[in-house]
């Protein structure tokens, strides 16, 4: 049987998708490396789900912000706080 907080990790991963897909993204879901307070939070039992801030290439050469992907993560944040 699964705890409860396996259950709301389950639960927010597919809220997460959800909101991607209005948006009419493709949710990719796969393990990141650690060090950021979400993983810590995640190892503990508060489920926090990694979402996409619409840069690329962080803290290297060639470091960018797409306006277009920021305005669509925008949306699918909106879209997260709606999804019933």
């Amino acid at each position: 049987m699964k705890s409860l907080a396996e259950l709301e990790a389950i639960r927010q991963r597919t809220l997460e998708k959800v909101a991607m897909r209005k948006e009419g993204d493709q949710p990719i879901s796969r393990a990141i490396r650690g060090g950021t307070d979400g993983s810590k939070l995640s190892y503990m039992g508060l489920p926090c789900p990694n979402l996409p801030t619409g840069a690329a290439y962080g803290h290297g050469r060639h470091e960018l912000a797409c306006i277009q992907a920021m305005e669509s993560m925008v949306r699918v944040a909106v879209n997260l706080l709606t999804v019933e």
